[in-house]
C-alpha cells in the first residue's frame, strides 16, 4: 500500500523533469541555451528541444524586423541653419550569440539604447556634411541609404542588422521658426511692393499713351472741323456775295429784318436810339425804292 503514494511520487517528479527539460521554439523567434550565464546552444529552427532541467534556462529573442523610434534630434548642417530631425529605424537581430554577448541581460532594451545613439551619430556626421537644402529636398533618399549603411557597419558588433532607416521629418527649431516666417514675410512684402510698382510704372505708361492719344485725336479732329467750318463759311459767304451782288437793296432790307429779330426779342426790350439813326430806316419808308 505504501508503494503506490512512492510511485505517485516519482511520477509526479519525472514528469516534472520531463516538462522543464522540454521547450518550444516559435518560428517568429530564435532561442539561446544558457548554461550558468554561458551559451551552450543555439535553436534557431521552430520546433521541439531538451534542456536540462534547473541548469540551464533558455532566452529568447525576436526573429522579426524590429522599429525603433529615436527621440528628435538637432542637427547643424553645412550652411549653419539648424533642424530638428525625427527619424526611425528598422533592424532585425541576425546573431544571438553576438546580441548576448553585447547587450548581456539588458536585452532589446539595452540594445536599442545603444542602436539609438548609434543612429544619432551617424545622422549628425551624414546631415552635417550637406546643406539644409539637401535634406529638404528629393535626395534626401540618398542621406538616408548613407545613414542605414554607417549606422549598419557601426551596429555588426551588437550582432544586429539595420535594414532601414528613415526620416520622418525635418523641421526648423521652435524658437527659429518665428524669425523665419518674419524674414518670409518681408521678402514677401518686398516682392508685392516691386510688383505694385512695376505695375503703377506701366499704368502711368498707359495712361500718358492714353492722354497723348486723346490729345492727339481732338486735335486733329478740331483742326478737321475748322478747316471744314472755314471752307462752309467761306461757301457760304461766296454765296451771300453772289446774291448781295444780284440785288443788294433786298438784302440789305432782309439783313435789317433779321437785326430787328434778334434786337426786338422778348416782351421787356427798350432800345435807346437817335431819331435819325439808320437802323430803322426800313420801318420809316414805305418800301423798297
Amino acid at each position: 500500500m505504501k508503494r503506490l503514494p512512492i510511485l505517485g511520487v516519482v511520477l509526479i517528479v519525472i514528469a516534472f523533469l520531463a516538462s522543464s527539460s522540454i521547450y518550444t521554439v516559435d518560428e517568429r523567434e530564435k532561442a539561446l541555451v544558457l548554461q550558468f550565464g554561458q551559451v551552450k546552444a543555439v535553436k534557431t529552427e521552430p520546433g521541439i528541444a531538451f534542456k536540462i532541467p534547473f541548469i540551464q534556462e533558455v532566452v529568447r529573442y525576436d526573429d522579426r524586423i524590429l522599429s525603433l523610434d529615436t527621440l528628435p534630434l538637432e542637427v547643424t548642417p553645412l550652411d549653419d541653419r539648424r533642424l530638428v530631425v525625427d527619424a526611425f529605424a528598422r533592424y532585425r537581430i541576425v546573431d544571438v550569440v553576438q546580441f548576448r554577448l553585447a547587450v548581456g541581460t539588458g536585452g532589446v532594451a539595452s540594445a536599442e539604447s545603444r542602436l539609438s545613439r548609434i543612429i544619432n551619430a551617424s545622422l549628425r556626421d551624414v546631415l552635417g556634411s550637406v546643406s539644409s537644402n539637401d535634406i529638404l529636398s528629393e535626395g534626401r533618399v540618398a542621406l538616408m541609404n548613407r545613414i542605414r549603411d554607417l549606422a549598419a557597419s557601426e551596429s555588426e558588433n551588437l550582432g544586429i542588422e539595420v535594414v532601414d532607416v528613415r526620416i520622418k521629418r525635418a523641421d526648423l527649431p521652435t524658437q527659429n521658426l518665428e524669425a523665419t516666417f518674419a524674414r518670409m514675410r518681408a521678402e514677401r512684402e518686398r516682392e508685392a511692393a516691386d510688383e505694385r510698382a512695376r505695375g503703377n510704372e506701366a499704368a502711368q505708361k498707359v495712361r500718358a499713351q492714353a492722354d497723348r492719344t486723346a490729345v492727339t485725336l481732338v486735335s486733329e479732329a478740331q483742326r478737321d472741323s475748322d478747316i471744314i467750318r472755314g471752307e462752309a463759311d467761306g461757301a457760304r459767304n461766296a454765296i451771300f456775295a453772289e446774291a448781295f451782288s444780284q440785288d443788294p437793296e433786298f438784302f440789305a432790307f432782309y439783313r435789317s429784318l433779321a437785326a430787328y429779330e434778334v434786337s426786338l426779342k422778348g416782351s421787356n426790350t427798350t432800345l435807346v436810339l437817335s431819331p435819325d439813326s439808320e437802323f430803322f430806316d426800313f420801318l420809316k419808308t414805305d418800301g423798297l425804292e
